[in-house]
């Protein structure tokens, strides 16, 4: 790869209560994340008109030379953006997409919105729609790359005092032990583990089997079945910042669920705290999570 070309290519778009001002989460993560993205990870950003507009406007990211614009949302700017994130051409298609949403706006859950979302999960693609989960993933694949990592953010990652909630549909709960048991040590770390109801069960099984009858016990802190409220009682965990600010949460995008209220109710939570909370919802971009958060622990404790 040419030195000057970019490393990823990433979809951009907010809704308007997060990029009009000084302060906004665009300009927040924009900001905060320039050196990573102008001296490291180097991406080319497709963004949405408005957005694009705003950052002119802030003067965020000025003369940074890999930007490409898209329409405005109401000309189709969102639609392009799934289209490309499908796209098998590698010089088309989008690498991640980083969607600050605002759950109180109508466009959040408009057809294009919901659909950027699960194409992402079941191409294996990070939809980041809350300032944490963007300014984390940035990170992270910034240190992979080489960067040193951030002393600024250290706080967020000083897992003996964070939470993790840990949630999987029925198609994914193998999936969620496997991927569990491979990042066991890294897991193990967090202060406090939570899951909603078959799935806790089982990843204390896996914790007695790990550490042993006594110590695996209660690894997992288990709440209610996701359908009879679970979801809920996470949900009001992150809202409180109650020490759980990460979900990781393996959907099957392939079926209908019955109770989709209570998902979309804890991504909604996630993306009220924005500035707090992140949520991935596929096994391929939380393998690669956990992977480069133990990388980046290593290096820190290296340096």
């Amino acid at each position: 790869m040419p030195a000057n070309s970019p490393h990823f290519r990433i979809g951009l778009a907010t809704s308007r209560s997060h990029q009009g001002a000084p302060d906004s989460a665009l300009a927040q993560l924009l900001n905060g994340s320039r050196n990573v993205i102008e001296q490291h990870l180097k991406p080319q950003l497709i963004v949405v008109g408005r957005t694009l507009d705003a950052m002119e406007q802030l003067g965020l990211l000025k003369n940074y030379p890999h930007i490409e614009r898209f329409p405005y949302g109401r000309q189709g700017g969102l639609m392009k953006l799934v289209s490309r994130v499908v796209d098998a051409d590698p010089a088309r298609t989008l690498d991640a997409v980083i969607y600050l949403m605002d759950p109180v706006d109508p466009s959040s859950t408009f057809p294009e919105a919901v659909a950027l979302k699960r194409q992402c999960v079941i191409h294996g693609k990070p939809f980041l729609s809350t300032l944490a989960g963007a300014r984390e993933w940035l990170e992270l694949e910034a240190c992979a790359l080489g960067a040193a990592p951030n002393p600024q953010l250290d706080p967020t990652f000083d897992l003996a005092n964070e939470g993790i909630a840990l949630i999987a549909h029925d198609a994914m709960k193998d999936r969620m032990l496997d991927i569990a048991e491979r990042h066991f040590q890294l897991l193990d770390q967090f202060a406090f583990r939570c899951a909603t109801g078959t799935t806790g069960s089982l990843l204390n099984k896996l914790a007695q089997k790990i550490k042993g009858e006594e110590a695996g016990r209660n690894w997992v802190k288990p709440f209610l079945s996701g359908p009879l409220g679970g979801d809920a009682q996470i949900a009001e965990l992150i809202l409180d910042r109650q020490q759980c600010r990460r979900v990781l949460f393996l959907e099957d995008p392939h079926v209908a669920r019955q109770h989709e209220a209570d998902i979309q109710l804890l991504e909604r939570a996630a993306r009220t705290v924005t500035d707090y909370a992140l949520c991935i919802s596929d096994a391929e971009c939380g393998e690669r999570w956990l992977t480069l958060l133990q990388q980046r622990a290593v290096q820190v404790s290296a340096s």
